[in-house]
């Protein structure tokens, strides 16, 4: 069986799933993940916002080593390193996130991402646990 590593942020596992976020109806301004208050004027009146699935890429790296705690995935011998980046989901807001390249040679500036989801472990149960990445458009 699947499961997601954070059930509350996308529509995982619909068909064409995209991550949710919230718009603020004072100020307009983005979030990711949905927040339930305004980060920009704190105002209370966030509604729930579909994301685009698709982005550009603004900036990389490759995650050469485990992350820290709330860290869910491999450590140690099992751990592999990982490319993260940041993408502008069309002109709506900007999301970090793993990437599916970890060659950093292999990624440029502005290049074509889309979202999709990948395994991250297996939990104790033997389910495998999926998370969201973002992975390039040839």
């Amino acid at each position: 069986m699947q499961k997601a590593l954070a059930p509350d942020i996308s529509t995982w596992p619909d068909e064409n799933p995209q991550l949710i976020g919230s718009r603020c109806g004072g100020c307009g301004a983005t979030t990711f993940p949905r927040q339930d208050r305004c980060p920009r004027c704190s105002g209370a009146d966030m509604a729930e916002l579909l994301l685009p699935r698709d982005g550009r890429l603004v900036a990389w790296t490759t995650q050469g080593f485990a992350p820290g705690p709330p860290y869910k995935g491999p450590t140690g011998d099992a751990f592999v390193p990982f490319g993260v980046g940041l993408v502008q989901l069309g002109d709506v807001v900007r999301v970090e996130g793993r990437l599916t390249e970890s060659d950093s040679a292999a990624l440029e500036f502005g290049q074509s991402v889309a979202l999709t989801f990948v395994p991250l472990t297996t939990d104790e149960a033997g389910d495998e646990i999926i998370t969201f990445a973002f992975e390039v458009v040839r």
